[in-house]
Protein backbone atom coordinates (compact mmCIF):
# COMPACT_ATOMS: atom_id res chain seq x y z
CA UNK A 1 0.00 0.00 0.00
CA UNK A 2 1.53 3.32 -1.31
CA UNK A 3 1.99 6.21 1.82
CA UNK A 4 -0.49 8.74 1.45
CA UNK A 5 0.92 12.13 0.28
CA UNK A 6 0.48 15.44 2.19
CA UNK A 7 0.61 18.79 1.39
CA UNK A 8 3.52 20.65 3.62
CA UNK A 9 2.31 23.14 5.90
CA UNK A 10 4.56 25.16 3.53
CA UNK A 11 2.50 25.27 0.21
CA UNK A 12 -1.10 25.07 2.62
CA UNK A 13 0.51 28.42 3.29
CA UNK A 14 1.48 29.81 -0.16
CA UNK A 15 -1.23 28.61 -2.01
CA UNK A 16 -3.81 29.84 0.81
CA UNK A 17 -2.54 33.13 0.99
CA UNK A 18 -1.73 33.71 -2.49
CA UNK A 19 -5.32 32.95 -3.20
CA UNK A 20 -6.82 35.21 -0.47
CA UNK A 21 -4.52 38.06 -2.41
CA UNK A 22 -5.94 37.51 -5.51
CA UNK A 23 -9.52 37.17 -4.35
CA UNK A 24 -9.00 40.50 -2.89
CA UNK A 25 -7.58 42.08 -5.83
CA UNK A 26 -10.36 40.64 -7.69
CA UNK A 27 -13.24 42.05 -5.52
CA UNK A 28 -11.77 45.48 -5.96
CA UNK A 29 -11.89 44.79 -9.35
CA UNK A 30 -15.52 44.00 -9.33
CA UNK A 31 -16.06 46.51 -7.28
CA UNK A 32 -14.82 49.82 -8.89
CA UNK A 33 -14.61 48.63 -12.67
CA UNK A 34 -17.94 49.46 -14.51
CA UNK A 35 -16.64 46.79 -17.38
CA UNK A 36 -15.98 43.64 -15.24
CA UNK A 37 -15.70 40.42 -17.01
CA UNK A 38 -15.14 37.53 -15.19
CA UNK A 39 -13.52 35.51 -17.31
CA UNK A 40 -10.44 37.61 -17.25
CA UNK A 41 -11.45 37.60 -13.45
CA UNK A 42 -10.32 34.24 -13.67
CA UNK A 43 -7.41 34.53 -15.50
CA UNK A 44 -6.09 37.10 -13.19
CA UNK A 45 -7.08 34.89 -10.08
CA UNK A 46 -4.73 32.17 -11.46
CA UNK A 47 -2.19 33.86 -13.11
CA UNK A 48 -1.89 36.06 -9.73
CA UNK A 49 -1.14 33.00 -7.27
CA UNK A 50 1.62 31.48 -10.55
CA UNK A 51 3.13 34.64 -10.42
CA UNK A 52 3.35 35.04 -6.17
CA UNK A 53 4.74 31.25 -5.96
CA UNK A 54 7.13 31.40 -8.75
CA UNK A 55 8.56 34.58 -6.63
CA UNK A 56 8.12 33.52 -3.17
CA UNK A 57 9.13 30.50 -3.85
CA UNK A 58 12.25 31.50 -5.92
CA UNK A 59 13.04 33.57 -3.15
CA UNK A 60 12.98 31.21 -0.35
CA UNK A 61 15.69 28.59 -2.49
CA UNK A 62 17.97 31.61 -2.36
CA UNK A 63 17.81 32.84 0.81
CA UNK A 64 17.88 28.87 1.88
CA UNK A 65 21.03 28.56 -0.42
CA UNK A 66 22.34 31.79 0.82
CA UNK A 67 21.85 30.55 4.42
CA UNK A 68 19.60 33.48 5.49
CA UNK A 69 17.71 31.73 7.72
CA UNK A 70 20.43 31.21 10.09
CA UNK A 71 21.53 35.24 10.63
CA UNK A 72 20.89 37.56 12.70
CA UNK A 73 18.30 40.31 13.06
CA UNK A 74 20.31 43.06 11.73
CA UNK A 75 22.54 41.36 8.60
CA UNK A 76 19.25 39.82 7.66
CA UNK A 77 17.41 43.24 7.56
CA UNK A 78 20.29 44.46 5.66
CA UNK A 79 19.91 41.49 2.69
CA UNK A 80 16.04 41.68 2.91
CA UNK A 81 15.52 45.36 2.04
CA UNK A 82 17.40 45.32 -1.63
CA UNK A 83 15.92 41.52 -1.84
CA UNK A 84 12.07 42.81 -1.42
CA UNK A 85 12.81 45.82 -4.01
CA UNK A 86 13.94 43.42 -6.57
CA UNK A 87 11.18 41.11 -6.11
CA UNK A 88 8.40 43.58 -6.23
CA UNK A 89 10.05 44.84 -9.13
CA UNK A 90 9.86 41.44 -11.37
CA UNK A 91 6.78 41.58 -10.07
CA UNK A 92 5.91 44.86 -11.44
CA UNK A 93 7.34 43.45 -14.51
CA UNK A 94 5.09 40.04 -14.66
CA UNK A 95 2.06 41.25 -13.31
CA UNK A 96 1.76 44.32 -16.22
CA UNK A 97 2.70 41.92 -18.58
CA UNK A 98 -0.02 39.44 -17.29
CA UNK A 99 -2.35 42.11 -17.32
CA UNK A 100 -2.15 43.64 -20.58
CA UNK A 101 -1.92 39.99 -22.26
CA UNK A 102 -5.08 39.14 -20.61
CA UNK A 103 -7.05 42.23 -22.21
CA UNK A 104 -5.64 42.05 -25.28
CA UNK A 105 -6.90 38.40 -25.73
CA UNK A 106 -10.25 39.06 -24.60
CA UNK A 107 -10.52 42.76 -25.86
CA UNK A 108 -8.73 42.74 -28.83
CA UNK A 109 -10.70 46.33 -29.82
CA UNK A 110 -8.67 48.13 -26.84
CA UNK A 111 -5.61 49.68 -29.42
CA UNK A 112 -3.16 50.55 -26.97
CA UNK A 113 0.37 49.81 -26.64
CA UNK A 114 2.06 47.70 -23.65
CA UNK A 115 4.37 51.09 -23.26
CA UNK A 116 1.70 53.18 -22.65
CA UNK A 117 -0.21 50.76 -20.31
CA UNK A 118 3.10 50.11 -18.73
CA UNK A 119 3.45 54.00 -17.84
CA UNK A 120 -0.27 54.27 -16.67
CA UNK A 121 -0.10 50.68 -14.41
CA UNK A 122 3.25 50.10 -13.33
CA UNK A 123 3.38 52.65 -10.03
CA UNK A 124 0.23 51.03 -8.89
CA UNK A 125 1.28 47.63 -10.02
CA UNK A 126 5.35 48.31 -7.71
CA UNK A 127 3.20 49.62 -4.65
CA UNK A 128 1.23 46.65 -4.38
CA UNK A 129 4.16 44.11 -5.14
CA UNK A 130 6.24 45.68 -2.57
CA UNK A 131 3.37 45.34 0.38
CA UNK A 132 3.01 41.80 -0.89
CA UNK A 133 6.79 41.13 -1.15
CA UNK A 134 7.03 42.55 1.83
CA UNK A 135 4.50 40.65 3.93
CA UNK A 136 5.67 37.61 2.56
CA UNK A 137 9.36 37.73 2.82
CA UNK A 138 9.24 39.17 7.26
CA UNK A 139 6.57 36.46 7.70
CA UNK A 140 8.99 33.49 6.46
CA UNK A 141 11.67 34.86 7.88
CA UNK A 142 9.67 35.86 11.40
CA UNK A 143 8.49 31.84 11.25
CA UNK A 144 12.00 30.85 11.18
CA UNK A 145 12.78 33.20 13.46
CA UNK A 146 10.21 31.38 15.99
CA UNK A 147 10.88 28.09 14.97
CA UNK A 148 14.83 28.93 15.47
CA UNK A 149 13.83 29.90 19.13
CA UNK A 150 12.13 27.32 19.85
CA UNK A 151 14.52 24.48 18.63
CA UNK A 152 17.26 26.64 20.96
CA UNK A 153 15.05 26.63 24.00
CA UNK A 154 14.24 22.69 23.55
CA UNK A 155 17.45 21.68 22.86
CA UNK A 156 19.24 23.95 25.84
CA UNK A 157 15.98 22.89 28.01
CA UNK A 158 17.37 19.04 27.22
CA UNK A 159 20.89 20.03 28.09
CA UNK A 160 19.53 21.21 31.15
CA UNK A 161 18.01 17.59 31.81
CA UNK A 162 20.89 15.78 31.15
CA UNK A 163 23.35 17.97 32.84
CA UNK A 164 21.07 17.77 35.99
CA UNK A 165 20.60 14.09 35.56
CA UNK A 166 24.76 13.56 35.18
CA UNK A 167 25.09 15.99 38.15
CA UNK A 168 22.47 13.84 40.01
CA UNK A 169 24.38 10.53 39.18
CA UNK A 170 27.85 12.13 39.94
CA UNK A 171 26.79 13.05 43.37
CA UNK A 172 25.11 9.64 44.39
CA UNK A 173 28.20 8.00 42.71
CA UNK A 174 30.30 9.93 45.44
CA UNK A 175 27.34 9.01 48.22
CA UNK A 176 26.68 4.92 48.16
CA UNK A 177 30.84 4.23 47.92
CA UNK A 178 31.03 6.40 51.11
CA UNK A 179 28.06 4.74 52.72
CA UNK A 180 29.20 1.32 52.05
CA UNK A 181 32.28 1.71 53.04
CA UNK A 182 31.96 2.61 56.32
CA UNK A 183 29.26 -0.32 56.29
CA UNK A 184 32.31 -3.14 55.55
CA UNK A 185 34.12 -1.37 58.36
CA UNK A 186 31.95 -1.79 60.63
CA UNK A 187 31.71 -5.26 59.89
CA UNK A 188 35.25 -5.95 59.71
CA UNK A 189 35.14 -4.88 63.58
CA UNK A 190 32.42 -6.93 64.18
CA UNK A 191 33.75 -10.50 62.85
CA UNK A 192 36.44 -10.86 65.45
CA UNK A 193 34.26 -9.47 68.25
CA UNK A 194 30.77 -10.82 67.68
CA UNK A 195 30.78 -13.25 64.48
CA UNK A 196 26.95 -13.69 65.41
CA UNK A 197 26.47 -9.97 64.99
CA UNK A 198 28.97 -9.83 61.83
CA UNK A 199 26.86 -12.29 60.09
CA UNK A 200 23.69 -10.69 61.10
CA UNK A 201 25.36 -7.45 59.32
CA UNK A 202 26.09 -8.99 56.84
CA UNK A 203 22.46 -9.86 55.53
CA UNK A 204 21.69 -6.06 56.82
CA UNK A 205 24.18 -4.94 54.17
CA UNK A 206 23.07 -7.85 51.77
CA UNK A 207 19.81 -6.36 51.91
CA UNK A 208 20.61 -2.48 51.97
CA UNK A 209 23.22 -3.15 48.26
CA UNK A 210 20.04 -4.85 47.15
CA UNK A 211 17.99 -1.81 47.67
CA UNK A 212 20.82 0.39 46.51
CA UNK A 213 21.34 -1.51 43.25
CA UNK A 214 17.90 -1.88 41.98
CA UNK A 215 16.32 1.53 43.20
CA UNK A 216 19.89 3.15 41.11
CA UNK A 217 17.91 4.95 38.13
CA UNK A 218 15.50 6.21 40.79
CA UNK A 219 15.09 9.77 41.47
CA UNK A 220 12.83 9.36 44.05
CA UNK A 221 11.53 6.14 46.66
CA UNK A 222 8.74 6.20 48.92
CA UNK A 223 9.07 7.86 51.96
CA UNK A 224 8.74 4.29 53.67
CA UNK A 225 11.10 2.23 51.94
CA UNK A 226 13.55 5.04 52.96
CA UNK A 227 12.47 4.84 56.48
CA UNK A 228 12.95 1.10 56.36
CA UNK A 229 16.50 1.75 54.78
CA UNK A 230 17.49 3.44 57.93
CA UNK A 231 16.23 1.29 60.12
CA UNK A 232 18.56 -1.65 58.59
CA UNK A 233 21.11 0.86 58.44
CA UNK A 234 20.48 1.90 62.36
CA UNK A 235 20.79 -2.03 62.85
CA UNK A 236 23.81 -2.60 61.34
CA UNK A 237 25.29 0.41 63.47
CA UNK A 238 24.02 -0.75 66.39
CA UNK A 239 26.10 -4.12 66.43
CA UNK A 240 28.81 -2.09 65.88
CA UNK A 241 28.43 0.25 68.98
CA UNK A 242 26.16 -2.00 70.99
CA UNK A 243 24.69 0.78 73.78
CA UNK A 244 26.45 3.13 73.00
CA UNK A 245 24.02 4.32 70.48
CA UNK A 246 20.46 4.40 71.14
CA UNK A 247 18.34 5.17 67.94
CA UNK A 248 13.99 6.08 68.27
CA UNK A 249 12.42 6.88 64.95
CA UNK A 250 9.05 8.78 64.36
CA UNK A 251 7.49 8.57 61.16
CA UNK A 252 3.91 10.04 60.23
CA UNK A 253 1.85 7.66 58.56
CA UNK A 254 1.22 10.52 56.27
CA UNK A 255 4.06 10.86 54.27
CA UNK A 256 4.39 6.70 54.00
CA UNK A 257 3.27 7.14 50.33
CA UNK A 258 5.17 10.38 49.67
CA UNK A 259 8.26 10.24 47.76
CA UNK A 260 11.71 11.76 48.69
CA UNK A 261 15.19 11.92 47.36
CA UNK A 262 16.63 8.53 48.01
CA UNK A 263 19.46 8.04 50.85
CA UNK A 264 18.02 11.59 52.18
CA UNK A 265 17.31 10.71 55.79
CA UNK A 266 19.96 7.93 55.90
CA UNK A 267 22.53 10.85 55.18
CA UNK A 268 21.43 12.65 58.10
CA UNK A 269 21.65 9.64 60.19
CA UNK A 270 24.86 8.60 59.07
CA UNK A 271 25.93 12.33 59.43
CA UNK A 272 24.57 12.38 63.26
CA UNK A 273 26.69 8.75 64.06
CA UNK A 274 29.86 9.90 62.84
CA UNK A 275 30.25 13.55 64.01
CA UNK A 276 28.31 12.38 67.24
CA UNK A 277 28.48 9.22 68.47
CA UNK A 278 31.61 8.18 67.30
CA UNK A 279 32.74 11.01 68.99
CA UNK A 280 31.59 10.58 72.24
CA UNK A 281 32.97 7.78 74.69
CA UNK A 282 29.67 7.20 76.48
CA UNK A 283 27.72 7.67 72.27
CA UNK A 284 23.98 9.30 73.31
CA UNK A 285 20.82 8.70 71.29
CA UNK A 286 19.52 9.27 67.74
CA UNK A 287 16.66 10.11 66.92
CA UNK A 288 14.34 10.38 63.58
CA UNK A 289 11.49 12.28 63.26
CA UNK A 290 9.43 13.07 59.80
CA UNK A 291 6.41 14.73 59.33
CA UNK A 292 4.00 16.32 57.30
CA UNK A 293 4.21 20.04 57.61
CA UNK A 294 2.42 23.07 55.79
CA UNK A 295 2.60 21.37 52.64
CA UNK A 296 6.56 20.29 53.04
CA UNK A 297 7.95 16.73 54.34
CA UNK A 298 10.05 17.91 57.74
CA UNK A 299 12.66 15.45 58.12
CA UNK A 300 15.06 16.38 60.76
CA UNK A 301 17.64 14.27 62.50
CA UNK A 302 18.92 14.87 66.29
CA UNK A 303 22.47 14.10 67.72
CA UNK A 304 24.45 14.67 70.76
CA UNK A 305 27.28 16.88 69.90
CA UNK A 306 28.32 20.77 69.90
CA UNK A 307 28.99 22.95 66.46
CA UNK A 308 32.22 24.62 66.16
CA UNK A 309 33.14 28.19 64.84
CA UNK A 310 34.90 26.76 62.01
CA UNK A 311 32.29 24.12 61.36
CA UNK A 312 31.78 22.64 57.71
CA UNK A 313 29.25 20.53 56.56
CA UNK A 314 30.94 16.44 55.42
CA UNK A 315 30.78 15.40 51.82
CA UNK A 316 27.70 13.58 52.55
CA UNK A 317 25.56 16.72 53.75
CA UNK A 318 27.34 18.80 50.76
CA UNK A 319 25.57 16.43 48.12
CA UNK A 320 22.85 16.24 50.11
CA UNK A 321 22.21 19.71 50.02
CA UNK A 322 23.45 19.44 46.16
CA UNK A 323 21.01 16.83 45.23
CA UNK A 324 17.89 18.79 46.85
CA UNK A 325 18.82 21.87 45.21
CA UNK A 326 19.16 20.08 41.76
CA UNK A 327 15.74 17.66 42.08
CA UNK A 328 13.48 20.65 43.66
CA UNK A 329 15.35 23.72 41.90
CA UNK A 330 15.75 25.31 45.58
CA UNK A 331 12.32 24.98 46.79
CA UNK A 332 13.71 22.31 49.49
CA UNK A 333 16.23 23.49 51.74
CA UNK A 334 18.40 21.55 54.18
CA UNK A 335 20.02 23.53 57.68
CA UNK A 336 21.88 22.49 60.59
CA UNK A 337 21.66 24.52 64.05
CA UNK A 338 22.22 23.79 67.86
CA UNK A 339 19.93 23.15 70.23
CA UNK A 340 20.23 23.38 73.70
CA UNK A 341 21.32 20.54 76.30
CA UNK A 342 24.37 19.58 73.64
CA UNK A 343 22.04 18.45 70.75
CA UNK A 344 22.85 19.14 66.66
CA UNK A 345 19.41 18.98 64.42
CA UNK A 346 19.98 18.77 60.97
CA UNK A 347 16.52 19.32 59.21
CA UNK A 348 15.60 19.14 55.55
CA UNK A 349 12.08 20.58 54.20
CA UNK A 350 10.58 18.58 51.07
CA UNK A 351 8.29 20.12 49.46
CA UNK A 352 5.00 17.52 48.14
CA UNK A 353 4.51 17.45 45.05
Amino acid sequence: MKPKTTISLYWKCQFIGWAIASLYWGYAAFVTTISFSFKVAMVDFVLDIVVGILLSNGYRHFALKAKWDQLKLKPLVWRITPAVIVLALLYMILITGKLYLARLWFFPQLNIRFKEFFILNWLTVFITGTRLMSIWVLAYHLYHYAHREITTTKENARLMVVAKEAQLNNLAAQLNPHFFFNSLNNIKFLIIENPIAARRAIDLLSDLLRNSLYGKSEKLVLAKDEISLVKDYLELETLRFEERLQANIIADGAIEESYIPPLCIQTLVENAIKHGIEKRKNGGLVEVKAEKKEGYIQISVQNPGKLSNAHQPGLGLKNLEERLLLQYNGKATCSIKELPGEKISVTILIPIA
